[in-house]
């Protein structure tokens, strides 16, 4: 298993042990499944979820098959250069996961999937942020996991209750389903959104907010700093085009967050 190879390196057990930063390189195929949990496992061994001191990037290179970055701790970083399968982030638990396409690309990375279906699921921390578009039921069971994609399948945000979700692309039906906490915010470029939404819980308004306005920007900004993704620039380049043409999805339980009420709101419900 590929994650035995990398625990057996003496400079990662010693980062481990010692708590100090290391990154490794490392190339992948799409049999090795679970990259990552276990080298997550071995650091919540010894320090428990959060304990870890020191830092660990990994950077992989190629195709690599499900579950990649399951169970992910604070302190990890995991770079990917090329694409992944299915549960991307599947439990992560806190540190960062970022996948964008190969150098020698030449496609358009906002229009292709990079990552598969049911990425985030039951994620209680940590950030994804992927160059490209993800499968379907995305951040489904999220918690408290944070992501950028750049478009997605059906069913995204499927009994999502807490964390944030950035979609800067088109999404497909059923947005929202059983979504109980967390906010996301939907980048609609043709007006079809709406008619994607699951209005049995959430409702969807525009991003009114300064401090939901600053959340998003500061996601975006930090999904272009890592990933290099020529949308997320291009939308921060153009800020007051770009900010009107988002939804902001909102659950019963965020109504009242300073994301979700606009300072005009929030002035309305105050005066006596």
């Amino acid at each position: 298993m590929l994650d035995d190879e990398i625990l057996a390196d003496p400079a990662v057990q010693a980062a481990i042990q010692n708590q100090t930063s290391l990154t490794k390189t490392v190339g992948v195929v799409n049999t090795d499944r679970s990259v990552g949990a276990r080298v997550a496992g071995a650091i919540a061994k010894q320090y428990g979820d959060t304990g870890f001191a020191g830092h660990l990037t990994l950077e992989f290179r190629g195709s690599v098959g499900q579950s990649f970055g399951a169970f992910n701790l604070p302190g990890m970083t995991l770079k990917l250069e090329g694409e992944a399968n299915d549960y991307v982030g599947k439990g992560m638990h806190g540190g960062e996961i970022i996948i964008k396409p190969s150098t020698a690309a030449t496609f358009d990375a906002a229009s292709n999937v990079i990552v598969g279906n049911t990425c985030l699921y039951g994620a209680t921390g940590g950030t994804l942020f992927a160059s490209g578009q993800a499968g379907e039921r995305f951040a489904v069971r999220n918690s408290l996991g944070r992501a950028v994609i750049e478009g997605a399948g059906d069913h995204c945000c499927e009994y999502m209750t807490g964390g944030v979700i950035v979609v800067l692309g088109r999404v497909g039906r059923n947005v929202g389903a059983g979504m109980t906490g967390g906010l996301a915010y939907f980048l609609d470029e043709d007006g079809s959104f709406p008619s994607k939404v699951n209005p049995e819980i959430i409702k969807i308004q525009r991003v009114t907010s300064p401090v939901g306005e600053q959340q998003l920007k500061d996601l975006i900004a930090a999904h272009a700093d890592r990933t290099g993704s020529a949308k997320a620039k291009h939308i921060l380049a153009n800020w007051a085009t770009y900010l009107p043409q988002f939804w902001q999805a909102v659950p019963p339980s965020e109504a009242n967050s300073p994301e979700a009420v606009s300072a005009e709101d929030k002035v309305l419900t105050t005066t006596p």
